[in-house]
């Protein structure tokens, strides 16, 4: 692929397209006329004519276009910590983690952790990743800097941080700003009083935020928020006014069903994270049962510390096969569903207009993946060929809003991806 461009047109020929709209519809030799970061039109190729001169044309034949991957729930940082704390239960690994944060953790080793994170995950056909961690503007400023769009927001917790900021003084802070805020993160409900809670959740209300949090993840979790609150994590979420349709759950893995009746009630979204769940022997999230419910799930990585990879295909894979076994039932979670959950559920569980859809008037913000490696011969579905046989490997090119971030499996750098941005 050449420079990428913002402006003038540009049209992706020949490949399959994978539009994840309501229909799933998918066409074979087609194409996506892109103008100005826009999609134009999109159908079978012949279809598709270039209306100005000098109309860019990217040959995609023998490979697939789908939406880029909304990782929805990461700590893009942990990067830094891959691999010290491995083979423990969630309780010991959060006591290594948090000591080490509380050690080493500055703004600038969290803008290099991040920045390794967003690379590795931009390779990956990873488009936008919802981040919950420490000082998230060099978060956000890292995903900036490598062309990652990266969603962030303050984190709470009463447990010493890296930050050196009580909870409090963030709450002041927020309720003094006269500025849209996008995210709040209350770490879990472990971590914060119930009025703590209720003042993060006023505060989101004022702000138009959104709300991130970790709930219902382990057994021991459940015991410690009965001890402390004398309910469930969910319920107390509930309570505190945090569950709404503006609110994603992380992990989500014990649930009562009064727990599942209130988050589809509120209409919130549950980031299921199978790899990090398994590794800490943390369980499997019922996800059928809130699919069932009309809960939106959608994927996450979590960070590279628990799953030690920012690999949204092997997550998908993982949560196709894994639900298979827990229901006993080998349709139970399907291809289809798991690459919704890997995008179109992200994007709407995270806000992004017009995101996670390949259609007319909707951003261009795509993966294009090579299928003709050896290990995609003889497939005959190109949905099961996509959630079981592809590696990150296969990303060829990413386009975020029209822009190239990766072209040729290269991550392309800032200094040419700006001017275009600038147009």
């Amino acid at each position: 692929m050449n420079a990428p461009e913002l402006s003038g047109e540009m049209i992706i020929r020949g490949g399959t397209i994978l539009t994840m709209d309501d229909a799933a519809t998918v066409w074979d030799d087609a194409a996506i006329h892109i103008r100005n970061g826009v999609i134009v039109d999109i159908g079978p190729s012949h279809t598709i004519k270039a209306h100005e001169t000098g109309c860019r044309t990217v040959d995609a034949h023998g490979c697939a276009i789908l939406p880029g991957f909304v990782n929805a729930h990461t700590h893009l940082a942990m990067t830094l910590f891959r691999g010290i704390a491995d083979d423990v239960h969630l309780q010991d690994f959060l006591r290594r983690v948090v000591a080490e944060e509380s050690e080493t953790l500055s703004p600038q080793r969290v803008y290099t952790g991040a920045l390794n994170a967003c690379y590795e995950s931009l390779l990956a056909g990873t488009t936008d990743a919802l981040d919950m961690y420490w000082f998230p503007h060099e978060a956000v400023s890292a995903g900036r800097d490598a062309g990652l769009r990266v969603h962030a927001g303050e984190a709470f917790a009463n447990f010493p941080t890296p930050e050196h900021t009580s909870v409090e003084t963030k709450l002041d802070s927020l309720n003094a700003a006269d500025r849209r805020v996008p995210w709040l993160m209350p770490h879990s409900v472990y971590a914060l009083t119930e009025d703590q809670l209720s003042r993060i959740a006023a505060s989101a209300q004022e702000l138009g935020a959104r709300i991130h949090v970790h709930a219902a993840e382990n057994e021991g979790e459940l015991a410690t928020v009965r001890a402390q609150h004398g309910t469930t994590p969910i319920e107390v979420l509930h309570r505190t006014g945090l569950l709404s349709s503006r609110t994603v759950i992380a992990h989500a893995v014990h649930l009562t069903d009064n727990d599942i009746s209130l988050i589809a009630e509120a209409g919130a979204s549950v980031a299921h994270c199978p790899w990090s769940n398994l590794k800490l022997a943390s369980g499997i999230a019922p996800v059928r049962a809130l699919l069932d419910a009309g809960v939106r799930v959608c994927l996450g990585t979590d960070g590279a510390v628990s799953s030690n990879t920012l690999d949204m295909w092997t997550t998908m894979r993982l949560a196709a096969v894994l639900h298979k076994w827990r229901d006993h039932d080998p349709a139970s979670i399907g291809s289809r569903a798991v690459l919704a959950m890997a995008t179109r559920h992200g994007a709407e569980a995270l806000g992004i207009p017009g995101g996670g859809v390949l259609a007319p008037g909707m951003p261009a913000t795509l993966q294009i993946v090579d299928l003709s490696g050896p290990h995609h011969s003889g497939v005959g579905d190109i949905w099961s060929q996509l959630v079981y046989s592809t590696h990150p490997g296969d990303v060829r090119d990413v386009i975020i809003s029209g822009v190239s971030v990766v072209a040729d499996k290269k991550v392309v750098s800032e200094d040419v991806r700006r001017p275009a941005l600038a147009q």
